[in-house]
């Protein structure tokens, strides 16, 4: 697998809005995230059949969602598409950032510069090969 990035405007839908009454809130979610995800997806990227890392990062104006309530839905929904399965996701990164926050960002990228220049809370998701199995840092 190659790197695949893409980005979803935000906010995100917890994995419990299905437990609490929300409709198909969280159903709707995930359709969007394999939608924005199909848009950057290319004819050439092969879906990943080994390991892989997925980092998320939640671009944000006003926090309600706690980081570990946003994975699970991001990971189903591009299961089929960015790998076979989700239990090929060994490593996980999910942060969260306020926009209005002080950070650096390093090795912009022009999806993530897309996300920027939206001008609101998004989502920015990379999936990449996993690291070393055998290292742990």
């Amino acid at each position: 697998m190659t790197r695949f990035e893409f980005i979803v405007d935000g906010p995100p839908v917890s994995q419990q809005a299905r437990t609490r009454g929300k409709g198909n809130r969280l159903q709707d979610w995930k359709k969007t995230v394999r939608q924005e995800a199909e848009k950057y997806w290319s004819s050439e990227q092969k879906t990943a059949t080994g390991l892989v890392m997925l980092q998320i990062t939640y671009f944000y104006d006003y926090d309600q969602i706690d980081v570990d309530n946003i994975v699970k839905p991001i990971q189903d929904a591009i299961k089929g598409l960015a790998y076979v399965d989700d239990n090929q996701v060994s490593d996980l990164l999910v942060r969260k950032r306020n926009l209005s926050g002080n950070f650096t960002i390093e090795n912009m990228t022009p999806t993530l510069a897309e996300g920027f220049a939206r001008g609101n809370e998004f989502l920015h998701i990379v999936v990449i090969n996993a690291p070393n199995q055998e290292v742990i840092i």
